[in-house]
């Protein structure tokens, strides 16, 4: 019992996909995964920056990152990634759709193009294409590879308490312009998030069957620099008075990566065990 406790959250040799990987909590998941004995594979459309960061995580943990330029808006380059990584690695054992737009809220005196009724659809297009579509596509590809394991692997798909709940646009106000003038939080941001959980809820019985577990995170706001008077707002509508840090997340990933190490029988076969032939039927 305590080896099995000891080992519970060991992810040696594991192969696991992030996409954003060069992002703000991109990193610090990567890092997270390496430090835990696992192999993070690097997606990102930023060449430099993963290579890099693979290389550096090799050095300091002594595994076996790696870090690819990939579109994931591109079914084809997920595919040559795909086939790439199986005659590297030979397997695929979690996905972490991390990958997003995040527009930002900006604000002119002339047009603000955050607000609802300026909101552009080619940035309408763009963010569903990234955050959502991209999230469809490395499920269906890296998701299947997962599912072909003998005791299948994790999918976890980033989403955000603005998912879940309405932003707050008295945090963007400025006293200064009118009321059609005034900063918002853009509203694909939102959908898209709450999107993300959806898939999740696809996903999580799609191959429950093989064993493959897949949870969404929720992550509140992270702080990075934003101004003070958004800090000092902010702060006054979360319970604990702050944001996060960037690198709170990290144990709650690794946790919900840690079912790689648990193999247990399919739940069809479960259930199956305790309900009558009928209930089948």
């Amino acid at each position: 019992m305590n080896e099995k406790l000891n080992n519970l959250f060991d992810l040696k040799d594991k192969v696991i996909v992030i996409t954003g990987a060069a992002g703000l909590l991109g990193e610090k998941y990567a890092e997270a995964i390496a430090s835990f004995g696992g192999h993070p594979i690097l997606l990102d459309v930023a060449k430099d920056k993963v290579e890099l960061l693979a290389s550096n995580l090799n050095k300091k943990y002594a595994i076996k990152a790696s870090g690819f330029k990939v579109d994931i808006t591109n079914e084809a380059q997920i595919i040559t990634n795909k086939e790439l990584l199986l005659n590297k690695y030979g397997k695929i054992d979690a996905l972490i759709n991390n990958a997003a737009n995040n527009p930002q809220v900006e604000n002119s005196l002339e047009r603000n193009f955050s607000r609802l009724e300026n909101f552009s659809l080619k940035s309408w297009k763009n963010d569903i294409e990234v955050s959502l579509t991209g999230s469809f596509l490395c499920s269906k590809h890296y998701g299947l590879i997962i599912s072909n394991n003998p005791n299948g692997g994790s999918i976890i798909n980033i989403s955000s308490d603005l998912g879940i709940i309405a932003p707050d646009q008295r945090l963007y106000r400025k006293d200064s312009l009118k009321e059609n003038e005034q900063p918002v939080k853009p509203v694909s941001y939102s959908v898209t998030k709450t999107g993300i959980i959806g898939l999740t809820r696809y996903l999580a019985t799609y191959w429950a069957d093989k064993n493959v577990r897949c949870n969404a995170m929720c992550p509140g706001g992270v702080e990075n620099g934003q101004p003070n008077d958004f800090l000092n707002k902010i702060s006054t509508r979360i319970p604990m008075g702050r944001m996060a840090q960037v690198d709170e997340y990290q144990s709650t990933l690794i946790w919900m990566l840690s079912c790689l190490l648990y193999t247990s029988p399919s739940p069809r076969d479960s259930w199956a065990s305790r309900m009558p032939s009928s209930a089948w039927k």
